[in-house]
């Protein structure tokens, strides 16, 4: 029974007239115990939503330690030059080791601490004993930028295997032996730290001829989603760059192709390689990955142009579901 319902039936039950300021002060004070204990646990809840969710902003970045994969060339040879830039120690990794030798020759000329690893993503033990060398020569590990990434094209039931295998081991098993090996690493220290992995905006939404690129991208936003959820209570950011085009050698990734998965191959993806020369400066990606780690901002995209292209997608989703609703197994 609610409490003008309890008092009404006392008043029907001819309660004494000298009884009733009693009752209704009781009321009241019941009335302000209840909206105060209330208030208690909507505090109490806010206040643990807000350590769940404190803010991990690295806005000083300034002698901290970054590792980029695929730091060569392309966007992580921009992050390396940013982060540089900004002060930090750059621990470069790649496969290419002259322009690897070249970029940390550049990065030192210009006042950088900089030192660069020889690393095939493929290979977890590789990336594992980068890890390993980054600590070794800078003390800590504040930052890890798993951007190491192929691309192959044709239907996705024509690529051979060899090309799907390698790219799934570069595009998503490097993400995972990367996250692997570094974030326990930027956990150890508590001065907290962020994680950066390369998607694509193919894996926002698919693109034809490149089932691999694609699988493996949206792979690697899932993967993403899911750290910034593991991670919520720990001081550790997590960025997904989703790039649109970007003026890199991506064309030309069978370049780097190791003999285990066929070889190497010189041919360039035509189509992709058209785009590029129009394309955004990888150095600039660079920057707007440096200001999303200072922001904390989860979902780094280069082209806000292609929205539409995300939003159709959720539309024919949506369509999916108003199809569910009237499908007739269901009823």
């Amino acid at each position: 029974m609610s409490g003008d319902g309890a008092l009404e039936g006392l008043l029907h039950a001819n309660v004494p007239p000298a009884l009733l300021p009693g009752l209704v002060f009781g009321r009241q004070f019941m009335a302000n115990i209840a909206i105060k204990i209330t208030t208690i646990k909507r505090e109490a809840r806010q206040k643990r939503h807000e350590r769940g969710l404190r803010v991990r902003h690295m806005r000083e970045v300034e002698g901290k330690t970054a590792f980029v994969s695929g730091g060569a060339s392309g966007i992580g040879r921009g992050m390396a030059r940013a982060f540089a830039d900004a002060g930090m120690n750059v621990m470069i990794g790649d496969i290419e080791d002259a322009p690897m030798q070249a970029l940390v020759s550049e990065l030192r000329q210009a006042g950088a601490q900089a030192e660069c690893v020889r690393v095939d993503v493929c290979d977890r033990d590789a990336v594992m004993a980068a890890a390993d060398a980054t600590e070794a020569r800078f003390g800590k590990v504040h930052v890890v930028c798993n951007n190491a990434g192929v691309l192959v094209d044709g239907r996705s039931e024509k690529v051979d295997m060899d090309n799907w295998n390698w790219v799934v081991d570069v595009n998503l098993w490097g993400v995972v032996y990367g996250f692997q090996a570094f974030i326990p690493k930027i956990l150890s220290h508590g001065e907290g730290g962020h994680v950066v992995n390369t998607a694509s905006m193919a894996g926002m939404v698919n693109f034809r001829g490149s089932g691999p690129y694609n699988a493996t991208k949206f792979a690697v936003v899932a993967l993403s989603e899911t750290l910034m959820e593991e991670h919520r209570k720990d001081n550790l950011g997590v960025s997904v760059l989703c790039p649109g085009a970007v003026n890199t050698k991506i064309a030309e990734s069978g370049r780097n192709r190791p003999g285990r998965y066929g070889g190497t191959d010189d041919s360039v993806n035509a189509p992709m390689a058209a785009l590029l020369p129009d394309a955004i400066d990888p150095d600039i990606v660079g920057r707007q990955v440096l200001e999303a780690i200072r922001d904390d901002q989860s979902y780094i995209f280069t082209d806000p142009g292609l929205r539409r292209h995300i939003a159709e997608r959720f539309r024919r989703i949506g369509l999916g579901f108003d199809w569910a609703e009237n499908c007739a197994a269901l009823k």
